[in-house]
């Protein structure tokens, strides 16, 4: 079986690709797979690095503040199918795969009109831009949300979960020492996404010297492009600052706390783990979607909520101490966060591909 994967921006849509990936795999080793993304995102240098086949193509997202400049990002969109196109026909693959971001848009438009299967995957509560557009032309449609259900044509669609909290649950667990941690005392982890958030980095930069003296330990994830402004602040010695881990799903699994954004993907992370989590929904985000994903874990009591406008010192210190110091809230919230983790996700979605192939035969 011949497959393609294409995905791309941010984490949020290429982890969710790379667990697809992984269980394909798994199930099968013989299966040749190729990955499709832009020339210059994230997945550009990230999924090379995996030693995954991979081709970019250069495609824009739509500009929301000057339409005059969709003009060009059209222009460009019409090019990107048409190397979409040349590229599956080289390939041939049997079905292809989106797991979100503009890149999907050429990609699997091109797949239908050569007659392919595509399938796609929703990974937030609200369907994106691209997917809501693809949705006309995928054959099968999984979501990560029950409540995206109804976003998308019944005969379409399957609720599998997110394919990345499979991937977490089944990950082995880290050592805190690797990072400089103490082995036995609490640890808070603060990320806010793949690729950081220049906002919330400036509040941590303030804030980094009231963590001196508690009693956990606290581990910031800045994102590639903002580290160097933390590199020459003075640590307390329960502090540590990296500015991206490969092996975070490992780290993650040594947390007894998160203060994160609401992104699809940190959610199933969260989830699988039944992890107690302070969220921080990005305000940036198309149709604040992820605002919307964090209400559905603090409707469960599976989670807290702060807004980033409220992100300062007197407002999430109290809030990671109160959760830390008080046990029985701590187990409630952990138990009410792994009721909703999905487990078998990737092999859900497994199915779903294996289904669509069958269809061909």
């Amino acid at each position: 079986m011949r497959i393609v994967i294409t995905a791309g921006g941010t984490g949020g849509h290429i982890f969710p690709a790379l667990a697809i990936y992984h269980q394909i795999k798994k199930k099968d080793p013989t299966i040749e797979v190729l990955y499709i993304g832009t020339k210059d995102r994230m997945e550009s240098h990230l999924i090379p690095e995996q030693k995954i086949p991979y081709v970019g193509i250069e495609m824009h997202g739509l500009n929301r503040k000057n339409l005059l400049k969709n003009i060009q990002v059209l222009k460009t969109f019409k090019a990107a199918i048409n190397q979409a196109t040349s590229e599956l026909k080289k390939f041939r693959p049997d079905v292809v795969i989106g797991t979100g971001g503009y890149i999907t848009a050429p990609v699997i438009y091109a797949a239908h009109h050569l007659g392919i299967k595509t399938l796609i995957h929703e990974q937030n509560s609200i369907s994106g831009v691209s997917n809501r557009f693809l949705s006309h032309y995928a054959d099968r449609i999984c979501v990560s949300f029950k409540e995206s259900l109804s976003s998308f044509p019944k005969k379409k669609v399957v609720f599998t979960g997110n394919p990345r909290s499979e991937e977490v649950a089944l990950i082995k667990k880290g050592k805190k020492t690797t990072y400089g941690l103490h082995p036995n005392k609490k640890l808070v982890i603060i990320v806010m996404g793949s690729l950081g958030s220049m906002t919330i980095n400036e509040k941590l930069k303030e804030m980094i010297p009231s963590f001196l003296g508690k009693s956990y330990e606290v581990l910031i994830v800045t994102g590639d492009h903002y580290y160097e402004e933390f590199a020459s602040l003075k640590l307390p010695s329960n502090v540590k600052v990296f500015p991206f881990l490969t092996d975070f799903l490992s780290v993650l699994k040594c947390a007894d706390l998160i203060v994160s954004r609401a992104g699809a993907s940190s959610i199933a992370e969260i989830t699988a783990l039944g992890l107690p989590s302070i969220l921080v929904p990005s305000p940036y985000v198309t149709q604040n979607h992820q605002m919307k994903n964090a209400l559905a874990l603090l409707k469960q009591d599976a989670a807290l909520l702060l807004e980033e406008k409220n992100f300062q010192q007197e407002n999430l210190l109290p809030m990671i101490d109160s959760l830390l110091e008080d046990e029985a809230r701590w187990q409630q919230m952990h138990e009410n966060a792994q009721k909703m983790g999905i487990l078998d996700s990737a092999n859900k979605i497994y199915q779903e591909i294996i289904k669509l192939v069958k269809e061909n035969v």
